[in-house]
């Protein structure tokens, strides 16, 4: 088959190319583009009118003269190998080697925007994520199959809890793989997540991309859908229990903002495209069980909230995708900084209790939460009255809150807590208060595990 080129670049802006007198070219088409100097770029269709079509350069566009460069389209969207072969792996954005090894390739290919899955083939997450981190263990589970944010502000150590969760993670000895997409890292981030993850990927359960802050913005947009392309076979063709990080997404959604301003695109919120939801959703949706097959994809994104902002269009509008949420907060000064009563796992029910990590998980996670609760009433109550003045029962709530701060929530960066490690330290934290505190146990819990006085 003869391969059609075109030589009639009719407009260059940004990272975009305008291709004239084109015939046949659909959306979402992949394309490859020769400079005279011999250099081969590649690029996306993001949009056709007649004869027109918009390409987006993943490599950008600076060096590329109108008249002296080839545009062929592939006549299908961007495809990606998929299969084993991307296990203890690291690449760039685009899935390019960094170590040293050979170009990724695989018995098969899959498109890089991955399929829709119908709704009636989904089945209920179920099933822990252990990530050796008490706090995210005990209180916010992860589920297998959810997807589940990590909210964090500039500053705090978000890609380091990151990429300690994508270290120790395990799915109890089932097969379990990490698919790490970072997105706008500088160069000693980067050093640092490969450093975390060394032992990981040397043990062949990485896929590490990483996509740093000076590469093309076109690529950091791809990167995630390249990760989650290569998850979804991991998971759902070679039956493998797989978490995906990715890593900032707030970098992706500002990348895509600029891509969506070189197109001249009218902007919503704070400037970014008002497609941003329903283009986060397309990522996000991708995780979950397919009925009938083993594995599974579970999400988590992490995100920094600008000006620790909320209700910022990213985090405001994951919030609204994702089932649960877990907050670094930068008061805390300890790592990991969680903010334990902003955390929420809303699948969590579903992934513990008996058979899976312990009878009285959600009794003991809901009855940590009411004492912090009660102990940061308690906190509020004696900055105006005074601690002298508080109750003894308030004076044990904030006992209880130093506690928690000091033997659950601390944790070295490189240190793996077992299940029953978490619980024991959850039992000394509870035991603290009195028995008679702590109505939301259960008696053959409390005759089990309280020890009076922490």
């Amino acid at each position: 088959m003869i391969e059609l080129e075109y030589t009639s670049l009719s407009e260059l802006r940004g990272p975009l190319a305008v291709v004239s007198g084109v015939s046949k070219v659909g959306w979402d088409e992949f394309a490859t583009i020769r400079l005279s100097s011999g250099e081969t770029r590649h690029g996306l269709v993001l949009e056709v009118d007649r004869d027109l079509a918009l390409v987006q350069v993943l490599e950008g566009t600076s060096g590329m003269a109108g008249d002296r460069t080839r545009v062929a389209f592939a006549g299908s969207p961007l495809r990606v190998p998929v299969g084993p072969g991307w296990l203890g792996r690291v690449c760039d954005g685009r899935g390019r080697p960094l170590d040293g090894g050979p170009a990724v390739f695989g018995a098969s290919t899959a498109p890089a925007a991955g399929f829709p899955l119908n709704p009636t083939w989904r089945v209920p997450p179920a099933e822990p994520v252990l990530t050796g981190v008490s706090a995210i263990d005990l209180l916010t589970t992860l589920v297998r199959g959810q997807k589940i944010a990590l909210f964090s502000a500039a500053g705090l150590p978000h890609l380091e809890l990151a990429a300690q969760i994508a270290a120790q993670s395990h799915a109890g000895g089932e097969p379990f793989s990490v698919v790490f997409a970072a997105m706008g890292l500088t160069h000693a981030d980067a050093a640092s997540v490969r450093d975390a993850l060394e032992l990981r990927s040397a043990a062949g359960e990485l896929v590490l991309l990483l996509n740093l802050a000076d590469d093309p913005v076109i690529e950091r947009v791809l990167t995630p859908r390249i990760a989650l392309t290569v998850a979804e076979h991991l998971a759902f063709e070679m039956g493998r229990h797989v978490l995906v990080v990715m890593a900032d997404m707030t970098s992706y959604c500002e990348a895509l903002r600029e891509v969506s301003a070189a197109r001249g695109e009218i902007p919503a919120r704070r400037a970014y495209p008002g497609y941003l939801y329903s283009d986060l959703a397309s990522l996000y949706e991708r995780c979950g069980r397919v009925r009938g097959r083993p594995g599974s994809l579970t999400l988590l994104p992490v995100l920094t909230m600008p000006a620790g902002d909320i209700t910022h269009p990213v985090p405001d509008l994951t919030g609204y995708i994702t089932e649960g949420q877990i907050v670094l907060s930068p008061q805390a000064d300890l790592y990991p900084p969680i903010d334990a009563l902003s955390s929420l796992s809303r699948l969590m029910r579903r992934g513990v209790g008996e058979g899976r990590t312990r009878p009285e998980h959600m009794d003991l996670a809901a009855q940590t939460l009411a004492a912090l609760a009660r102990a940061r009433q308690a906190g509020e109550l004696a900055e105006i009255v005074g601690a002298g003045a508080l109750s003894a029962t308030d004076r044990g709530h904030l006992d209880l809150a130093r506690a928690f701060a000091t033997h659950l929530l601390t944790q070295r960066a490189d240190e793996e807590r077992t299940l029953e490690e978490t619980f024991d330290r959850a039992w000394r934290v509870v035991s603290v208060l009195p028995r008679r505190e702590l109505a939301m146990l259960g008696e053959d819990a409390l005759d089990a595990c309280y020890r009076e006085g922490g």
